[in-house]
């Protein structure tokens, strides 16, 4: 099958491992805290100017992840969800998209049901072989070092609109 990367207009995101480094902080008090990369962020800033969808779908329940959704404007975060392949149906539905719309971005042996039906199944440099195997890119860095933002840029540089996107984005910098 051609990838047809014009068709993209969803990326869906595992966490922990893909915006994360993977490891969870836990204080004395119970508090959980996760590292996440700036990096990252412009790479969600850069989604949104190319109006790419964004979905965060977590295996593991964090309050962590749900305040980092919201300081970055994702609204639409599945915490806590072990069989991911329910909510990618119901978001595929709910957003009328075909699994050739849809990049999903995945570390671990979870995020194989999904990748193995989305058309373009990526994984950052540190997920298991399993995942890389069935992945048609992986990134150079590894989760939570920026990741997520190398896969928004090579969707818009396969899209032709990197440098476009990247110019709007300073532009609108620039008015704030």
């Amino acid at each position: 099958m051609k990838l047809d990367y014009n068709n993209i207009k969803m990326i869906i995101s595992d966490v922990d491992g893909v915006l994360t480094d993977g490891s969870i902080y836990i204080g004395k008090n119970g508090d959980e805290m996760k590292r996440f990369s700036i990096l990252d962020g412009v790479g969600v800033a850069l989604a949104k100017v190319a109006d790419l969808k964004i979905v965060l779908l977590s295996g593991r329940f964090s309050n962590a992840t749900e305040n980092r959704a919201k300081e970055l404007g994702i609204n639409e975060v599945f915490n806590g969800f072990l069989n991911k392949l329910p909510i990618y149906e119901k978001l595929k539905k709910e957003h009328k998209l075909n699994d050739d719309q849809i990049v999903y971005i995945g570390d671990d042996l979870i995020d194989i049901p999904i990748m193995n039906k989305v058309a373009f199944p990526v994984s950052v440099s540190n997920a298991t072989q399993e995942v890389k195997d069935i992945s048609v890119f992986i990134t150079s860095s590894c989760g939570g070092e920026g990741a997520f933002r190398e896969v928004v840029e090579w969707i818009l540089e396969k899209k032709g609109k990197l440098k476009r996107t990247i110019s709007t984005l300073n532009k609108n910098v620039k008015k704030l």
